[in-house]
């Protein structure tokens, strides 16, 4: 009898661990296929799309061609037209700053200059590393009146990292009133750790917000200052953002020079050309009352994007700064940069379905101009829709080597860029469009970025360009299955 229940006991304990390992199995596979849905769908829209145009009748052929070659110009027109807008912010910022060096002094004294926060924030495991440099750089080369600064160093982490944590402690005894270190307790993003120091009672009329491996020119905050001296109406001021650490990878060197051509040439660009600027996540100075009002909302990805849009949506004023710069570092691998990149696209259609509504809706007492609109319309639904239209007109040229492989580089010319009448023209136009966009980031390019590297970054354009409306895809699809992980960037 003893060795029957014996024996009955030990089914019921193997059965529990049987069943233990299937619920973990399942819950392998489930995350498994949830992981990789997204790219399996990707695969299978490429895969569609080539064989849709595979099949398509020669007329039908030569509508998409002409539809998707005019389509393409009009981007890049665009684009070249905010490129040259661009060119007068940076003429204004440089001709300030000639003006605080011809005289020796900024336009406003000392004593009539905001009290100024900075925010520093930091996710621990990933930057450990770097944390006590970026802060100590902050403390001592940052040029403001110290009885008017704060440094905040803002924190989260999911285990203890000793003894680095006692070591910030140190550093905020040893520098009194100018640094608060400040542990956020249960945070699980940079949005809960704004959301805490907005608690706090510091005093602060601007706040400025830094991603950690930011390093601001020391003129950087005196320059934003000025900016809201000079016009009350400002709420907000975007700084440019520098990569500094090119000599790393070939990314890191791409992702400079694509820097130089988004935050000197684009964000301004566009800001002229469609009268509204946004806040684009570091680098940003808020007046005090407004951020601290607005918060962050953790469930968006980039909490940062769907700030700077509910802050417009508001009525309020985001300017570009030139001369508001701060050097990052840009990811030195793959993987970091396909995690950075894919949470970007994903927060940002997030943003874009949210705020959709902008587009037919007036701020609170006003109004928004005809610019406006469509700068709403290009900014929340062309951009979106532009991933489809690259991939697509990269698959009607995939189908035409399938149907009809070419013998000789003259024929893939003619059988890609000179298939029908005017495709030439159209062909002309959008490169040189390009060309001058480029030629004008070359222009305003930073000083870590070099003329070779420019080319480079010419010659890889149209392909990185291919890569983008791909990943806007991925970043679709992620959204419509509920994917919401948030992956901080590697520093490592």
């Amino acid at each position: 009898m003893a060795e029957e229940f014996k024996g009955g006991k030990a089914a019921k304990s193997g059965f529990r661990e049987l069943t233990t390992k299937l619920d973990i199995a399942v819950k392998y596979c489930s995350n498994w296929v949830f992981e990789w849905t997204p790219f399996i769908l990707t695969i299978c829209y490429w895969v569609a799309s080539i064989c849709f145009y595979v099949s398509c009748d020669e007329g039908t052929i030569k509508g998409f061609y002409y539809f998707f070659m005019v389509i393409n110009f009009y981007i890049a027109a665009c684009t070249v037209i905010e490129a040259f807008l661009g060119i007068s912010p940076l003429r204004d910022a440089r001709a300030a700053a000639i003006r605080v060096n011809a005289c020796g002094e900024f336009p406003t004294p000392d004593e009539l200059l905001p009290i100024l926060d900075i925010l520093i924030v930091a996710y621990l495991p990933n930057e450990q590393d770097i944390v006590k440099d970026q802060v100590n750089y902050a403390l001592e080369e940052i040029v403001y009146p110290r009885d008017k600064l704060r440094i905040n160093l803002v924190y989260n982490t999911p285990k203890p990292i000793e003894p680095l944590e006692t070591e910030l402690l140190e550093m905020e005894k040893q520098h009194g009133g100018l640094l608060r270190v400040t542990k956020v307790v249960g945070s699980k993003s940079k949005a809960d750790n704004l959301n805490f120091y907005f608690t706090l009672d510091t005093g602060a009329e601007i706040i400025a917000v830094f991603d950690c491996d930011h390093f601001p020119h020391p003129y950087n905050a005196r320059w934003a200052a000025e900016r809201f001296i000079a016009d009350p109406t400002v709420d907000i001021v975007q700084g440019r953002c520098i990569v500094y650490n090119v000599k790393e990878t070939f990314f890191t060197r791409m992702i400079a020079l694509e820097f130089d051509k988004i935050y000197a040439v684009s964000h301004p660009g566009r800001s002229r050309l469609f009268s509204f600027g946004l806040f684009c996540g570091s680098n940003g100075y808020w007046k005090a009352e407004l951020l601290r009002g607005h918060q962050m909302h953790g469930h968006m990805l980039c909490e940062d994007i769907d700030s700077a849009l509910r802050a417009y949506g508001e009525g309020k004023r985001a300017v570009h700064d030139m001369n508001v710069k701060s050097y990052e570092m840009a990811p030195t691998f793959w993987m970091a940069f396909w995690k950075q990149r894919m949470r970007w696209t994903q927060g940002w259609t997030q943003a874009s379905i949210r705020h959709l509504p902008m587009i037919w809706n007036n701020p609170p007492g006003g109004s928004r101009t005809l610019s406006e609109r469509y700068g709403l319309i290009s900014l929340l639904i062309v951009r979106e829709m532009s991933y489809y239209l690259v991939t697509q007109h990269t698959c009607l040229l995939f189908s035409f080597l399938i149907t009809g492989w070419p013998k000789s580089s003259g024929e893939l010319a003619r059988l890609i860029f000179f298939r029908y009448a005017l495709s030439e023209w159209f062909l002309f136009l959008t490169v040189g469009s390009l060309i001058v966009t480029l030629w004008i980031t070359e222009i305003v390019r930073s000083e870590f970025t070099s003329i070779f590297d420019m080319f480079l970054f010419s010659a890889i354009y149209i392909p990185y360009l291919i890569l983008q409306g791909t990943m806007g895809i991925y970043g679709h699809f992620r959204e419509i299955i509920g994917y919401s992980s948030w992956n901080p960037t590697s520093r490592k």
